[in-house]
């Protein structure tokens, strides 16, 4: 689970059908929306389509590049920073163990079913309607709301295209599923493809040299492996071994064994570092998939986080990555719904939970707004 183990609801916001405000209404049937149009990673069109109709339909002059769609608050002041609203609206494929049409929205016992739903649709609904609450309302930053795709999927024509677009971005609000607790970092990832180096021989003569012991030697070190850092913030670097293969048939001694190391990174190195000094610690090969997943923290004393606490949040370190460890500034990360409930059949998100989401949100940026001097809001 991703959030921590805290009550996920505050009493207030419990609510019932007939008590549903305009807002949350509208939050609500957008989400329907886009649970019923299929966006898996890298085929978000449809969902892009629709939410930039509705944020055109709102007056919010959004803009759209590939399937990425983002709008500006009116008023925006180059001399103030600049706080961007972020969530994704693509979905993993539904799993095989579905019960239910993971695309027919459909509401039970309070509960919202449908893919994406909680990851990240909650969020997506939550914070459009936040933009658009504040978008015209003097801030002490500038707000721009970015509703990314490929997030999935880390790819290339998500977050990483439309950062550019957005100009310079000093802090971001990245609604994900945490129970709305504030996640203040993310360990980064480093998945290393390792190979080790034997010669084949036959098992019955004890001849070769066995690539299988070499690597058995190897994961053996990094289970007790430990790094002269440890970070404050994110606690110690994680090694996993995932997945190992080698050999051919019973009698013969391999000659290679591959395997694979799951690396959860943090800011005492850079992802860089980590891959050279595990290198040099293995006599395998280790090759890493990609360096550009990085951790991620922000500390205590950043208006983000120091307006999360006033609004009553708990902070925690979050165990899951997302789009928050590309961002090159300040973030933090918080979205209505559980991580637990994310890539899982039958996915669902509770409407107290978009009842909150929009309430929190709401709060957490007049928190925000009075952490850079503001006393009120106009």
């Amino acid at each position: 689970m991703d959030s921590p183990m805290l009550p996920v609801h505050d009493s207030k916001f419990i609510i019932h059908n007939s008590e549903l405000d305009k807002t949350v209404t509208e939050a609500i049937d957008l989400l329907k929306k886009l649970i019923a149009t299929p966006s898996v990673s890298r085929d978000e069109a449809r969902t892009a389509d629709l939410l930039h109709a509705f944020l055109a339909q709102c007056g919010a002059a959004p803009e759209r590049l590939a399937n990425n769609v983002w709008a500006r608050a009116e008023g925006f002041d180059p001399a103030r920073p600049t706080l961007l609203l972020n969530s994704h609206h693509d979905t993993v494929r539904p799993a095989a163990s579905y019960t239910r049409d993971p695309y027919a929205p459909t509401v039970e016992d309070g509960r919202l079913y449908g893919l994406g739903s909680n990851d990240a649709g909650a969020s997506v609904v939550c914070l459009v309607e936040t933009f658009l609450t504040f978008r015209a309302r003097a801030l002490p930053f500038n707000l721009v709301l970015g509703i990314s795709a490929e997030e999935e999927c880390m790819g290339e024509n998500g977050i990483r295209a439309l950062l550019p677009a957005l100009g310079k971005v000093d802090m971001a609000l990245v609604g994900e599923p945490t129970g709305m607790q504030a996640a203040t970092g993310e360990r980064g990832l480093v998945v290393l493809d390792c190979t080790a180096h034997g010669k084949s021989g036959h098992a019955a003569r004890g001849e070769g040299v066995n690539a299988l012991y070499i690597a058995l030697d190897d994961i053996a070190r990094l289970r007790s492996f430990r790094f002269g850092r440890e970070s404050e913030l994110l606690g110690p670097i994680g090694i996993a071994v995932t997945q190992i293969e080698a050999g051919t048939q019973h009698n013969v001694v391999p000659d290679t064994c591959r395997f694979v190391v799951d690396v959860r990174t943090t800011d005492a190195y850079s992802n860089e570092e980590t891959v050279g000094i595990l290198r040099a610690a293995l006599r395998s090969d280790a090759v890493p998939r990609s360096t550009r997943i990085r951790a991620a923290a922000v500390g205590g004393e950043h208006p983000l986080v120091k307006a999360a606490v006033a609004a009553g949040r708990e902070t925690y370190i979050s165990p899951t990555t997302s789009d928050r460890t590309l961002m090159p500034f300040p973030a933090l990360k918080m979205g209505p719904g559980q991580s637990s409930r994310s890539h899982t059949a039958d996915e669902f998100v509770l409407l107290e939970e978009i009842a909150e989401g929009i309430a929190v949100y709401e709060k957490y940026i007049g928190k925000l707004a009075q952490e850079y001097g503001w006393k009120t809001l106009g």
